[in-house]
């Protein structure tokens, strides 16, 4: 893929407005140094060091969209609680529009808490993980909310990305809703849901990893040429214009529709240092390459090179346009 048109599209992403509609989560590091073990059970005692809050879901996704340059919506609930202001104020500092997130009183914010662990000079590891998550349902009220925030952010959208973790924020109801809205429009809607991508037909594209492919289509996919009619067939029957399977260490599958499918290699080390957050990152990039005129094989490259990049960074992370741009150029440079 030619640098001169990647740079290209990349220049036009500033100019580009995306709405992000989906479940803001809180992602929490809680890191301590493993002091001794315990003499009330045989557990390690650690001393804590620090807790960070960094938005996860689709508030990663916006932020992700956001350090790339583009001008970014957020439509979700968080919970009017510490982590839910916590969340917002990373939202802010970060330049996204928080005027679609409705705070709900007496709702919990979904909050990840990822307690990291190690010995004095060593590197931090995670040992265990805690959810504490929101009901999937909320009042009619918060829905009305949400419908009413959702139809005002996308008079001026580029393209809608709908981030499902399955907390009650994109349902049905809100597919539906969209659906109606960007019918006479050009902006393309790409989905990322965890498993319930049934849910979301008549859209543009989605960006599905392997196993959530394996779990929509109910069966074991052992090697290439059965993901590849899997994910065609999957393609037609949600009526999407294209879609894109990760495959973390083996790359990304593009199946489009009437082009022969496209295997992208994957860009840097094969070994990832953390893949927490790399599909919001993926999808970030496809749908903003997407808005600003990418073809659908234009807009994997980037992505593909956005997810080696931020699989390679610790925690909840996110690609810079800058870093990109570096990418892309290096690796054209050492092929060329």
């Amino acid at each position: 893929m030619r640098t001169e048109r990647l740079t290209a599209i990349m220049r036009k992403f500033p100019q580009r407005r995306i709405v992000v509609v989906g479940d803001a989560l809180a992602d929490q590091f809680l890191y301590g140094e493993i002091n001794r073990v315990s003499r009330e059970a045989p557990v390690l005692i650690l001393r804590h060091e620090r807790t960070e809050t960094l938005p996860g879901g689709a508030a990663n996704c916006a932020v992700n969209l956001a350090s790339l340059g583009a001008q970014v919506s957020l439509i979700s609930v968080v919970g009017e609680d510490e982590a839910g202001r916590a969340l917002l104020d990373k939202l802010r500092a970060a330049h996204i529009d928080c005027s679609g997130v409705v705070v709900a009183h007496g709702l919990r914010t979904t909050t990840k808490v990822r307690i990291l662990a190690g010995q004095a000079h060593s590197m931090r590891q995670q040992v265990i993980r805690v959810d504490y998550e929101s009901e999937p349902r909320f009042d009619a009220s918060v829905r009305r909310e949400l419908t009413a925030r959702l139809s005002a952010s996308l008079a001026t959208a580029d393209a809608v990305v709908i981030s499902d973790y399955n907390y009650g924020v994109a349902d049905t109801e809100t597919a539906d809703h969209l659906r109606s809205l960007v019918r006479e429009r050009e902006a393309p809607v790409l989905i990322d849901s965890r498993f319930r991508l049934l849910d979301f037909p008549g859209f543009t594209s989605a960006t599905p990893n392997e196993d959530e492919v394996e779990h929509v289509v109910g069966k074991r996919l052992t090697d290439a040429a059965a993901l590849e009619a899997a994910g065609a067939e999957l393609r037609a029957r949600l009526g999407y214009r294209a879609l894109l399977i990760t495959r973390g260490s083996q790359g990304m599958l593009l199946l489009e529709e009437n082009a022969e499918p496209l295997h992208v290699g994957v860009v840097g080390a094969r070994e990832a240092v953390d893949v927490t957050g790399a599909g919001d990152t993926v999808i970030a990039t496809y749908a903003l390459a997407l808005a600003s005129g990418a073809t659908f094989r234009e807009a994997v490259h980037l992505a593909n090179h956005a997810g080696g990049l931020v699989v390679m960074k610790r925690g909840t992370a996110f690609v810079t346009r800058q870093e990109l741009h570096s990418s892309i150029t290096q690796l054209n440079s050492a092929s060329s």
